[in-house]
């Protein structure tokens, strides 16, 4: 296996974690437009050139500014430091083991993804990717994907609204 995928694999991991762990809703998500950017280096080490730079323009671009936008208009606070819980805690991490284990169960007796795979001569891999996105998004998905845009439209509308009945009521 290549270095890279080590490297992407753990930065991704590491600011997965750090989604889930920091309190500071801006800090989370700005750790998940890292652990974004490191499964766009991932695609991009695979050859999926076109995937890879989708991810960066749409999920670390588009969605994230919308998310920080949201998470900033709508002022949240810092979670307040609790007493943790070890028992759930513990729970939790019984639970990732056990998932863990199952997992590395079923991957070994998975014999497809043992082999390699089979890449297409020169640029040809790259072109067929984007014909192939390109056709099933505006053929098979244009009502979901026109869908997806009124819906993200949606919710920007509700929270500018949100957010100014708050500030009527201060």
């Amino acid at each position: 296996m290549s270095l890279l995928f080590y490297i992407f694999s753990g930065v991704m991991l590491v600011f997965g974690l750090l989604v889930v762990v920091n309190r500071n809703p801006v800090s989370s998500a700005l750790s998940l437009v890292v652990s974004f950017m490191g499964l766009a280096a991932l695609f991009i080490t695979l050859n999926a050139y076109f995937i890879g730079v989708i991810q960066i323009l749409v999920y670390t671009g588009a969605v994230m500014v919308l998310f920080l936008f949201i998470i900033m208009l709508l002022d949240i606070k810092s979670e307040q430091c609790r007493k943790l819980n070890y028992v759930a805690m513990g729970g939790g991490v019984m639970i990732v083991l056990a998932f863990v284990a199952q997992l590395t169960m079923i991957l070994a007796g998975y014999a497809p993804g043992k082999q390699r795979l089979v890449e297409l001569p020169g640029d040809a891999a790259v072109h067929q990717d984007v014909k192939r996105v390109g056709e099933a998004l505006f053929t098979h998905f244009n009502f979901h994907l026109q869908l997806l845009g009124v819906l993200l439209l949606i919710a920007t509308i509700g929270v500018v609204v949100l957010s100014r009945r708050q500030g009527e009521g201060n």
